[in-house]
């Protein structure tokens, strides 16, 4: 399962793909108290099995990246689990092999520097003072590779949506003072 998130809802119909980043540690797993999340030899973390999971949203609350849902429906936890019954039998991900752009991309690294030779993975990134390493990568330019990328900071960062938000209200409550 990938999560699709709009960039910009009010004026754009772009998407950008949430996949698990498949932690060294998960700490969606570390917080399960049914056990239901498990990590593969080979390092995907599974999305929760469901005769084991109480649909306690332990592991939504807890994921530093936002990635599992809950399905309150199924009363299960449901992520991107790299297709494993694809990517074990040799597959690429469904994400990946449809992707006409090569956003997502399963391989080696060798064969990602080949195709963006500009870009370096990364796979190392902070929450305030907790430092995450995990198995996907993500792709920066090259010439500014950061040692870390600090997620957190960019939460103090405007975006559009909350301007537009902001606006909205404020001509509102500015219109029914013109009522007064």
């Amino acid at each position: 399962m990938i999560q699709l998130d709009y960039i910009d809802r009010a004026n754009s119909t772009q998407t950008v793909p949430v996949v698990c980043m498949h932690c060294d540690s998960p700490t969606c797993a570390e917080v399960c108290p049914a056990h239901a999340i498990k990590r593969t030899g080979d390092g995907v973390v599974q999305s929760a099995m469901k005769p084991r999971c109480i649909a306690c949203n332990n592991c939504v609350l807890a994921c530093p990246f936002g990635i599992p849902k809950m399905n309150t429906r199924m009363e299960l936890m449901m992520k991107c689990d790299q297709c494993y019954d694809r990517t074990s039998i040799g597959k690429l991900p469904m994400c990946a092999s449809v992707c006409p752009s090569q956003a997502l991309f399963f391989g080696t690294e060798e064969e990602i520097a080949r195709l963006r030779p500009n870009s370096t993975p990364i796979n190392t990134f902070r929450f305030g003072a907790q430092t995450i390493t995990t198995r996907t990568r993500m792709l920066v330019p090259k010439n500014i590779v950061p040692e870390q990328l600090d997620v957190l900071s960019a939460m103090y960062q405007p975006t559009i949506g909350n301007v537009i938000e902001e606006d909205l209200l404020l001509d509102a409550m500015n219109s029914e003072d013109a009522y007064a």
